[in-house]
């Protein structure tokens, strides 16, 4: 791993993002409240959202779609790239995209397309002068743009807005703002030990599988290594061939219902022979053979914001271990302005 000395500059940029996170969240919870309610009444008139967004927006989106269904909302999480090519309709939808930096190649398309949306259509970025902020009422994160390559910063700060949005839909946020004023840390040296021979990663939960996604797009970014995510029902049937002591398996464990469906794969992936690791807010008893790396009880947004920033803190050290110069892109940019 590299010394802070020769730290990368890509690396030293997703450092400055995510100590900056917790509170540029909590300062976007507090001051998206007005749009969080129009969003919300928006949803209770149509009794439904569909999430569109690409990369970590998708993977945010993929985390809340639980959420919003908890509370009676027909919530659909699709990439905006499919989204173009096999649309659902949108009538009688609230349409909510997702852009950090409000200019992707695929929003701006989908606006040109349909017309500036409808008037149920919104908007959720870090940058109020984009192009999605001034074509939808949209909920803008504080601290402007991320400028790190991999997602960080703006994964919190978009869970941040989503949670304003949910608290005017009536979710009690109380847990979640505890977790976010709390930052979590832990030792992650046992979880980077036990992958120190793999070369592939695969993430992998249940109703936290939106948060597994996250942490793999983050991985592929940053160690230039095959991760990717799996819904736990999805890895089961079928893809555990792929499992062994060269593939790492990363699992999310909330205290909910699922718990017991995470338990279970852990069991069956450690019994393959792959190393496994396992983020655990469940408060049930850790899984032999499995590295632990416990929070307290806790779920939903508590949990994802308890697990994020030390499962951040791992991908960074896990792409540090491995490429020079982590966290500069070389086949992509920041902004994707093609398709």
């Amino acid at each position: 791993m590299n010394s802070n000395s020769n730290r990368p500059t890509g690396l030293q940029a997703i450092d400055r993002e995510m100590a900056r996170q917790h509170v540029d969240a909590i300062a976007s919870f507090e001051g998206a409240c007005e749009t969080a309610a129009t969003v919300a009444a928006s949803v209770e008139v149509t009794g439904s959202i569909l999430l569109l967004g690409m990369g970590g927006s998708h993977a945010v989106n993929r985390a809340v779609e639980p959420l919003y269904r908890a509370v009676g909302i027909e919530a659909i999480a699709v990439p905006l790239s499919e989204q173009l090519c096999q649309p659902l309709p949108i009538d009688d939808r609230t349409v909510l995209i997702t852009s950090q930096s409000g200019e992707s190649a695929e929003v701006l398309r989908w606006f040109q397309e349909n017309d500036g949306g409808t008037q149920h259509t919104f908007g959720l970025t870090l940058e109020g002068s984009s192009s999605l902020a001034k074509t939808a009422p949209s909920l803008v994160g504080a601290g402007g743009t991320e400028l790190a390559f991999a997602a960080t910063r703006s994964l919190t700060v978009s869970f941040a807005l989503h949670l304003a949005i949910l608290a005017a839909l009536g979710n009690d946020p109380t847990a979640a703002l505890a977790a976010l004023q709390k930052e979590t840390t832990k030792d992650n040296a046992p979880a980077l030990a036990a992958f120190a021979n793999v070369s592939a990663v695969v993430t992998s939960g249940r109703r936290l599988q939106g948060l597994a996604e996250a942490l793999a797009l983050g991985l592929t970014e940053l160690s230039r290594r095959p991760c990717f995510s799996l819904e736990g029902g999805q890895l089961r049937h079928g893809p555990m061939e792929m499992l062994g002591p060269e593939i790492g398996v990363v699992l999310f464990r909330g205290q909910d219902h699922t718990s017991a469906l995470v338990t279970a794969m852990a069991v069956s992936a450690v019994e393959t022979g792959s190393p496994v690791i396992i983020f655990d807010s469940s408060g049930e008893a850790a899984v032999a053979g499995a590295t632990t790396i416990p929070f307290e009880p806790a779920a939903d947004m508590a949990a994802i914001f308890a697990m994020l920033p030390v499962a951040q803190r791992f991908m960074v050290a896990f792409a540090d271990a491995r490429v020079e110069n982590a966290g500069t892109p070389v086949r992509s940019t920041k902004i994707t302005r093609s398709e």
